[in-house]
């Protein structure tokens, strides 16, 4: 049978390992694979469309998967992906925040910097969801990779967190795929319930399925 394809639309190898390891406990129904001509960190709205065409054409390439997930919290190709039609698609952003809401009645978001928010609050809005949104605060621009890895963007991160707590979040999105490896930690702690948009994904494709 085949397994769940996890795409990476940017070309960060530590990150890719590192939603391999993140989703490793739900069992061996998974795949992680990246972009290697993408940018090291999606940042911008163009980085984004581009990326969405690069996920297309993995997921065309890969015809055995049993569904897609797509690993960028502005889920680019989402669209893409469910207008071929042939198997489940996942996008990271909308499966974290109704896992968000499966856990508190408001949330807050960590994005990796201020021009990812209005892209966001887009999708939020397309949700409809805005009134349960506490809030969204960004990070200075910092890389994919070094969301997860960086003891100094750790720091901030935790600052963000409990700022969005404070505001009336009972659950925190992570706004990129990178920060899977920091999850169990800045829950540990923060004390708040602590989203992480590829494991929340994955979650949800495994029950889709198994079902």
């Amino acid at each position: 049978m085949g397994k769940i394809l996890i795409i990476n639309p940017n070309s960060a190898q530590a990150v890719t390992e590192g939603i391999a390891r993140a989703v490793a406990p739900l069992g061996p129904h998974f795949e992680a694979v990246g972009i290697a001509h993408g940018p090291a960190t999606i940042a911008s709205d163009e980085d984004v469309a581009r990326g969405g065409l690069d996920v297309l054409e993995m997921a065309r390439s890969r015809p055995d998967a049993r569904a897609y997930i797509t690993a960028c919290f502005s889920d680019p190709g989402l669209d893409l992906l469910r207008a071929e039609g042939a198997k489940p698609a996942i996008g990271c952003q909308e499966a974290a925040i109704l896992t968000a809401l499966a856990r508190a009645d408001r949330f807050g978001i960590i994005a990796l910097s201020e021009r990812s928010i209005p892209r966001h609050l887009r999708k939020i809005r397309q949700m409809g969801v805005e009134a349960r949104l506490a809030g969204e605060l960004a990070l200075p621009g910092v890389s994919a990779e070094a969301s997860g890895r960086d003891e100094a963007v750790y720091g901030l991160v935790c600052a963000r967190a409990r700022e969005l707590g404070a505001a009336g979040a009972g659950a925190i999105v992570l706004g990129c795929a990178g920060m899977a490896p920091i999850r169990a930690r800045l829950e540990r702690d923060t004390g708040l319930a602590i989203i992480d948009p590829v494991l929340a994904a994955a979650a949800i494709a495994l029950g889709t399925i198994l079902g």
